[in-house]
């Protein structure tokens, strides 16, 4: 583990964990520049920060593309190195997990069918605002059973960090080469190359 957040002290072992899905449970394959050309947005820039700025056909027409690209890309989609041995550490433990995602409840539903795997509950974009906004982050400790300070959110991408941090959870980004504007919306508490490089936390 590396880049320790400047508050990160001798924690207690997390009670609870968030995990995101797309490039943290799983590799990531979903093609985000494609899906913007498809539904006609600008490069670069969120999807679904950009479907607020339109109108209703938009994200109508948007939300038929997002779902045809996430349901094909979850049926191909692997686990991240080290997942099922976290998962598994965590659950030798009774850690309870939730994953917390801008994607559809469909897309978990049937990311949880095809690897057979556990979780307390999950947070979608058809729940509530997305990540970055720590709602969903706050509504998933709640169903957890942990005070957002002793749950950890961890994900691949800033939103997932800044949604931790605004709801006062302990924060891990997986990432093998951390991004260069981290310290601009960060730092997250523990920067890892791998879950696995997580289980030392709870032991």
């Amino acid at each position: 583990m590396k880049g320790r957040h400047p508050d990160d002290h001798r924690h207690p072992p997390p009670r609870a964990v968030i995990f995101d899905l797309d490039g943290t449970l799983v590799e990531p394959i979903l093609d985000f520049d494609a899906m913007r050309i498809e539904i006609g947005l600008r490069p670069g820039l969120p999807i679904l920060e950009q479907l607020d700025e339109g109108d209703d056909a938009l994200r109508a027409r948007a939300e038929v593309v997002m779902r045809r690209h996430e349901l094909e890309a979850i049926a191909q989609a692997t686990l991240s190195d080290g997942c099922l041995h976290l998962l598994d550490h965590l659950a030798a433990r009774k850690i309870p997990v939730a994953i917390l995602t801008r994607n559809i409840r469909e897309v978990v539903d049937a990311f949880i069918r095809k690897f057979a795997l556990d979780f307390v509950a999950a947070y979608t974009r058809e729940d509530g605002p997305p990540k970055p906004s720590p709602v969903g982050v706050l509504h998933l400790c709640h169903r957890l059973g942990a005070a957002p300070a002793d749950t950890l959110t961890v994900g691949d991408y800033k939103f997932d960090i800044i949604a931790g941090l605004r709801a006062g959870c302990r924060t891990a980004l997986v990432a093998p080469t951390p991004p260069e504007d981290l310290a601009d919306w960060g730092p997250p508490h523990i920067v890892v190359r791998s879950l696995r490089d997580l289980i030392p936390l709870f032991i």
